[in-house]
């Protein structure tokens, strides 16, 4: 086996395990979106504190969207630049940009992604308002972190 082969590897684990937190998340979206539609406003979220079940699949988004968008940032860009013979020894945003040239993704859209899981790290718990934010920014986003891996797996097929 050559390093092309682990390098591959490391690229379907990744992906792998993207698409299993993206599903994750996926569920429990479909779960609060049949008691309580998307957008949540103050009264929705009112009433998913006081439910457990609903609490615990709120928070099932908020920590699955979080570990999805850190494994794509933090491992997958750079497993799957080393299976393309590319260089990883480089600045961040560098390596973005070296995506949004082959139309993986947008960098302003990947900056509000990082943007969306840095209040999440810093202020989901201290305010009910920043919750609500965070659950609608994951409702509306969460399809383009499905599109960097789409367009990530196609290349790697």
């Amino acid at each position: 086996m050559g390093y092309q082969d682990i390098d591959y590897l490391r690229v379907k684990k990744n992906l792998d395990n993207g698409y299993i937190h993206l599903k994750r998340i996926d569920e429990a979206i479909e779960e609060i979106e049949e008691k309580y539609r998307f957008p949540i406003d103050r009264d929705k979220f009112e009433k998913i504190l006081q439910n457990r079940i609903d609490l615990a699949f709120s928070d099932q988004i908020i920590y699955r969207f979080s570990k999805l968008q850190d494994l794509i940032g933090a491992k997958l860009f750079k497993s799957f630049l080393l299976y393309q013979g590319e260089n990883v020894d480089k600045p961040f945003r560098d390596i973005l940009n070296r995506f949004e040239k082959i139309k993986i993704l947008d960098v302003e859209e990947w900056f509000e992604l990082r943007q969306l899981r840095n209040e999440i790290a810093h202020n989901y718990e201290s305010s009910q308002d920043i919750a609500i934010e965070i659950l609608n920014g994951i409702f509306e986003k969460r399809n383009e972190l499905r599109t960097i891996l789409d367009r990530i797996d196609k290349l790697t097929k």
